[in-house]
């Protein structure tokens, strides 16, 4: 199946974020010995990870240091993308993800979920809970894998993932002008994108939506 990931360094960081508490949970339930479902979930995960990750769009160019590094085997090429006006947009890029892959990235955080449900309902502890849930909204691990997800499962414009397609698929480099009516679809997908990943903090919220004016 298709999703439209922006090439937004928000995105990308809150991704790879996801990599250092998947890898701690499996090394954690690797040790206790037994081999259990909560590992095996976990552990289709992070291959699911994985397999994500090296699709994004520039993800090299992220990650790396050397601006020499190629394209990984799959990643789309760099375009430049204009609107109808002729003003410079940030890219968005068709990926074909795995449903597979999807799934299991949305069991283990259902998991991670339903931990923290039974945490918050352990003896002693629902007050503290409660005036943290009245608070202002932190990038725990549940609520970063929630953002990302939502990102990942965003229905895309049919019409505007039907034309970035032709674009990547044909491994075009140059510049695309989006018609009017497909530069405010654009505009309404890169809206939830931004609410998605920085709704709650209004700083960064600000910030992070001026990436695609």
């Amino acid at each position: 199946m298709y999703v439209l990931v922006p090439d937004d360094p928000v995105f990308f960081a809150k991704f790879e974020s996801l990599e250092e508490p998947l890898l701690r949970h499996l090394h954690l339930l690797h040790g206790a010995g037994a081999e259990s479902d909560d590992e095996r979930i976990i552990a289709d995960a992070y291959d699911s990870w994985v397999r994500v990750l090296l699709k994004l769009p520039l993800w090299s160019q992220w990650h790396a240091t050397d601006t020499s590094a190629g394209h990984a085997p799959g990643e789309p090429d760099g375009y430049a993308l204009y609107g109808a006006g002729g003003t410079q947009l940030t890219s968005l890029y068709p990926v074909d993800v795995d449903a597979a892959d999807l799934g299991h990235l949305t069991a283990c955080l259902d998991l991670f979920a339903a931990a923290g449900r039974t945490r918050r309902a352990e003896p002693g502890r629902a007050d503290t809970d409660a005036g943290a849930d009245r608070s202002e909204r932190k990038d725990t691990l549940v609520d970063v894998f929630r953002r990302v997800m939502e990102v990942l499962l965003l229905p895309p414009p049919q019409r505007l993932l039907g034309a970035l397609r032709q674009v990547v698929g044909q491994g075009r480099t140059g510049s695309v002008t989006l018609p009017a009516e497909e530069e405010a679809e654009y505009r309404r997908y890169c809206e939830d994108v931004v609410t998605i990943l920085s709704f709650g903090d209004a700083f960064a919220y600000h910030s992070h939506r001026a990436l695609y004016v």
